[in-house]
């Protein structure tokens, strides 16, 4: 017979076999009748169980404990009131206190995350050491892939970035020096400015916002697909087969991007001081007296180095990825943040340096 209960007024008769296998529906009436009786005497008869296990004396505890108030039992046979009593002796665990929650060093995460740097850092140097005895892990043609992406298909943006941002310095340079009737300086401090520090410091802002978080968001979801793993089990470097290949592809495409970027600020440069009336001959000499070489190797160099960076910080964040699809874009994020910051940090070491040389 299965397990049932009949409630009236201050009384629950308990009936059939109150066994584990029964209790699946009965346990919520039971709790329910118990708690509207609550205020009240209540008695428990079990004059109708056939059997009681300790999962039904458990119920029958738990319906005492839900009234709250006296509760009477009857009906029950030897084996049934020994099993209760047994059951009522055994005690209740206190409840656990809640846990406090530890509150992580405010640096901890700051210096957990220059250690992944270092790490990582350490780990490509490492990689580029054993090149030579694994050459056959680099394959040109996605050598080439990558180069085209990081390179060739900026090459618009770069230019037209480029000559807005010659265009912009001219027009604000040209304001104040009207002052001194020194309109047609402005090509030489635009050339400055374009070949030691905003050509590669610009590039390598868009070296980052496209190479970078492409890097970041390949190899995250590479790692989140578990590949890079696969990779390791088949005993393939990782950083050799996926990290120099991209740190190459982005330091070998800079000094062109570079080029490009300086060409395209002159010529904006150029456009704006034509419209004030200078004549082209008296801008081109200007242009090539402000133009030293050793100014345009500078930028070349601080080029190549910027964009090393922004590739190693990019492959760092896809490659640390983890978390599911989610992590996929707070790489890419991290590789552009990162970039940036790094790019500009790198320039202000470049300028303390430069100074401290006289160059």
């Amino acid at each position: 017979m299965t397990a049932d209960l009949n409630v009236s007024t201050g009384r629950i008769v308990m009936q059939g076999s109150l066994t584990a296998r029964e209790l699946g529906s009965l346990w919520g009436r039971a709790m329910h009748a118990s708690a509207a009786a609550a205020g009240a005497g209540l008695a428990i008869d079990l004059s109708a169980v056939q059997r009681l296990d300790s999962s039904g004396a458990a119920l029958i505890l738990a319906m005492e404990r839900r009234h709250g108030g006296a509760v009477e039992i009857t009906g029950a046979d030897a084996p049934a009131q020994a099993l209760l009593t047994q059951l009522r002796a055994v005690p209740r665990p206190a409840p656990a206190p809640p846990a406090k929650r530890k509150r992580a060093p405010i640096l901890a995460g700051v210096g957990k995350s220059w250690r992944t740097r270092v790490a990582f850092f350490g780990e490509a140097l490492l990689a580029l050491s054993a090149l030579p005895a694994n050459l056959r892990l680099l394959r040109r043609s996605d050598f080439g892939v990558i180069a085209e992406r990081a390179g060739q298909q900026a090459l618009l943006l770069v230019l037209g970035l480029g000559y807005l941002i010659g265009m912009i310095l001219a027009f604000q340079s040209a304001v104040p020096m009207r002052q001194f009737g020194a309109d047609l300086y402005v090509a030489d401090l635009v050339t400055i400015a374009l070949c030691r520090e905003l050509g590669p410091l610009l590039v390598a802002v868009i070296l980052a916002g496209r190479t970078g978080s492409a890097y970041a968001a390949e190899l995250g979801t590479m790692r989140v697909n578990d590949e890079i793993s696969a990779l390791v089990t088949m005993g393939i470097n990782p950083s050799i087969m996926l990290v120099l290949p991209r740190i190459a592809a982005a330091m070998l495409v800079m000094p062109a991007l570079t080029v490009a970027m300086d060409a395209a600020g002159l010529a904006g440069m150029a456009s704006v001081l034509m419209a004030f009336g200078y004549p082209v001959v008296a801008i081109k000499s200007h242009i090539a007296i402000a133009s030293a070489p050793g100014d345009f190797v500078q930028g070349l160099a601080k080029g190549v180095v910027f964009a090393g960076a922004v590739a190693l910080i990019g492959c760092r964040a896809g490659l640390t990825a983890s978390g599911g699809p989610r992590a996929v874009g707070q790489a890419a994020t991290a590789a552009v943040v990162g970039g940036i910051v790094a790019t500009v940090a790198l320039d202000g070491l470049f300028a303390v340096i430069l100074y401290r040389l006289h160059l």
